[in-house]
């Protein structure tokens, strides 16, 4: 019986080869269905000139001294995100326009190293919406919408498009968002990727214990639960302690510069969204005079006594670990530099044997910790 052309059977190759042809459909037919582009392994598993088919070992397998760790930065980036672009204000002849909600923030992130080499993926769409206040007190709402931030474009390429509401007039406003505004955005978006490559990638070439990565955490939240721990570990009079009882305290006082607006700075003390962005931690807050205040899981705790907006910030302020009931009055002076905020910090009746402590943790968990998170940074006094 004759083979060539019978049901069943492939047509011979040229030569006499009579091996079957593969006919399964190709590995990267496309991208998926809902994603923009390829991600993770699949992604690289599709580049050009890839031969490789069917199925094969796992990496780890095939090459079991290779180092590789991959990272989902996704999480991460959502909040750091919403942080640098909520503060961006912007103000001109016309009046003053500022950023007011991140609607929509669609997107993902991930970090891989493979053999030493660190390499970045991220795709975000962003919306944002805006108000702009005319000299006169008229308000107007508008959109920016960020389609396409990306690893495959450079910073200069993303498209930041400016838009009035339905129904809103023109103005003059929509002009300074387009440009100052985009300006600030786009300065908003350098820091997150600068960020994204040096805070969040600590640890990512550390080597495999029993074939597991060890992961560390970004630079700022190990700050924060050491804190935490020094909290628990305290030799602080213990808690038992009657309220009232009378114990030794002190004065301390810092000074630092950021390279922001007092407007801008003041709303990261009082902003619960950005406190808990500066503290890698849960925090909660009221902003109004004798609203409480809880940072770090519950490890510093208080209450704001006063508030001048751009000024002045006063608060009963404590550390969880302190004598029951002791608090300490901070209050933050916010002084405009030009250009720059020199912010004052004064405290009386810090428990004399946490006054380093005390001022340890202002300086690197909230001043520094600022700077890090929102690219205020600025040389120390």
């Amino acid at each position: 019986m004759e083979r060539d052309g019978s049901p069943g059977y492939p047509p011979q190759r040229a030569g006499g080869d009579n091996h079957r042809h593969n006919t399964d459909p190709p590995r990267c037919a496309g991208p998926r269905p809902g994603l923009g582009r390829l991600r993770g392994p699949t992604r690289r598993g599709c580049r050009s000139g890839s031969s490789r088919a069917g199925p094969s070992l796992p990496a780890r397998a095939r090459h079991p001294h290779r180092q590789r760790t991959e990272r989902d930065a996704s999480n991460w980036s959502t909040e750091r995100l919403k942080a640098l672009l909520l503060p961006v204000r912007v103000e001109g002849e016309e009046g003053a326009c500022e950023v007011t909600e991140v609607s929509k923030l669609d997107g993902e992130a991930s970090i891989n190293n493979r053999k030493g080499k660190l390499i970045f993926f991220y795709e975000w769409a962003i919306k944002l919406a805006w108000t702009g206040t005319s000299k006169t007190g008229v308000k107007y709402k508008g959109y920016v919408e960020i389609p396409n931030l990306s690893d495959e474009n450079d910073i200069d390429e993303v498209e930041i498009l400016v838009s009035l509401a339905k129904d809103e007039p023109e103005t003059n406003l929509k002009t300074l968002m387009k440009q100052e505004g985009a300006k600030k955005i786009r300065d908003a978006m350098k820091t997150y990727i600068s960020t994204l490559k040096t805070e969040f990638t600590q640890g990512m070439i550390l080597p495999t214990v029993n074939g597991e990565h060890m992961e560390a955490a970004p630079q700022v939240a190990p700050k924060a639960e050491e804190r935490k721990t020094a909290a628990r570990s305290s030799t602080a009079i213990p808690q038992s302690k009657s309220i009232g009882v009378k114990i030794p305290t002190c004065k301390i006082s810092l000074k630092d510069t950021f390279l922001t607006s007092p407007e801008e700075l003041y709303r990261v003390f009082v902003t619960q969204e950005m406190v808990q962005a500066f503290t890698h931690a849960q925090a909660t807050l009221e902003a109004d005079k004798g609203g409480k205040f809880q940072l770090l899981d519950g490890s510093v705790t208080g209450e704001f006594v006063d508030l001048v907006p751009e000024k002045q910030l006063v608060m009963k302020w404590r550390f969880k670990s302190w004598p029951a009931g002791h608090f300490a009055t901070i209050t933050l002076n916010f002084n405009d530099k030009g250009g720059e905020t020199e912010v004052c910090l004064e405290g009386k009746g810090v428990p004399a044997s946490e006054e380093e402590r005390t001022k340890q943790g202002w300086q690197r968990y909230y001043f520094e910790g600022i700077k890090q998170t929102f690219g205020y940074g600025a040389r120390l006094f």
